[in-house]
């Protein structure tokens, strides 16, 4: 497989934006060039530090902590599901060309599993090696870890939500036919709950098991378990930000072109406009919470609110930031994979959903 040449990242990467102070905030490490210019797609990070970034030319690239591209595998179509990666190792991802596929850490294709459409759902793992996704033709599958199909739920609509699972391995995600779906593991329907809009956020779930998730009808929603109402914020966001969650329970994510915290009593604590819509997931460090925006901005705001910096890169960034446990800050720009190291870096925050679902391996599981 071909390996893609390492640019150094001070090539790539311009600030057009000034620190919060003068003093460098943050440290640029390195900046893959991804083929094609476009992807929703957000880096997982396996045990051993590998990064697996999908494109949107629909290849998967796996690049090592030192920025060195390991290997690439071809799709058929774009990739706009973010990656899961099993206990195993094993990398889990769905593409536009109808297939769901499986690879090794090695970048061999393990098997392919085949549906009526598009797969941008980011697939959750449960606790036995199931795997749960959702696809454009409006089917919920849930496949064994051979890739056969163990059950399937059939929709009124698109599910491009990325599903995420409750401690009691309850698998919950959203419908464009504007409904949240709470599903047992053996794939009955335990709820599901009406929104006013199209569902296409992945949801969060507390580590009391209250689910939260946000709706095109510009709500964020959360829900006990059983599917009652808790209760729900008007933010005016349609954009696709999901939230996360940190220690006290205070939620982030994005509304529009803003990057808000919620109480976990559903109150807006803050806001701060990031110049455009931020429509990638927030990642919380023990010290700061990353905003990403397409102003190709990256911004780093402290719990109480505090504006530490707000940087530029050369495009504009639509995906997550993702924390590796060394509190390396990864994401891509619509061209690049850029690897940062902040100079407070810290792990992912020890909360019940720091990061894009979940963790850094993108299992989706409740912790």
């Amino acid at each position: 497989m071909k390996l893609t040449r390492l640019i150094p990242g001070f090539l790539l990467i311009f600030c057009f934006l000034a620190p919060a102070s003068s003093r460098a905030q943050f440290t640029n490490l390195w900046s893959v060039h991804l083929p094609g210019t476009y992807s929703d797609a957000t880096p997982a990070i396996a045990a051993d530090g590998t990064l697996y970034q999908p494109t949107f030319n629909g290849t998967l690239l796996a690049v090592t902590p030192a920025g060195q591209t390991n290997w690439q595998f071809k799709t058929g179509l774009e990739i706009e599901s973010s990656p899961a990666i099993g206990s195993d190792g094993t990398i889990y991802f769905g593409s536009r060309d109808h297939k769901f596929y499986a690879l090794t850490p090695e970048g061999r294709l393990k098997w392919t599993f085949q549906t009526g459409g598009w797969n941008d759902s980011s697939p959750a793992i449960g606790n036995d090696g199931t795997v749960y996704f959702g696809s454009w033709d409006k089917t919920f599958y849930a496949l064994n870890p051979n890739g056969t199909l163990k059950w399937k739920f059939q929709s009124d609509g698109i599910i491009d939500s990325s599903p995420a699972i409750g401690a009691d391995g309850t698998i919950y995600f959203g419908s464009h036919d504007t409904k949240f779906y709470a599903l047992t593991p053996g794939g009955k329907l335990k709820w599901s709950f009406p929104t006013g809009g199209q569902i296409i956020s992945s949801p969060a779930i507390g580590k009391n098991g209250n689910v939260y998730f946000t709706s095109t009808d510009g709500n964020l929603y959360a829900l006990k378990p059983d599917g009652s109402e808790l209760w729900r914020l008007l933010t005016g966001g349609a954009s696709p930000s999901s939230p996360v969650i940190d220690s006290r329970g205070t939620l982030y994510l994005g509304a529009n072109q803003y990057g808000i915290a919620v109480s976990a009593g559903g109150r807006k604590l803050w806001q701060h406009d990031l110049g455009d819509w931020v429509e990638g997931a927030p990642a919380i460090a023990d010290s700061e919470i990353y905003f990403t925006s397409r102003s190709r901005a990256i911004a780093a705001i402290t719990a109480d609110g505090t504006l530490s910096w707000i940087v530029g890169f050369n495009a504009s960034i639509a995906t997550s930031p993702t924390i590796s446990k060394d509190g390396c800050v990864y994401f891509d720009d619509l061209g690049h994979l850029i690897a940062i190291a902040p100079t407070n870096a810290a792990p992912p925050a020890r909360s019940p959903w720091p990061l894009f679902r979940g963790n850094a391996m993108h299992t989706g599981r409740a912790n």
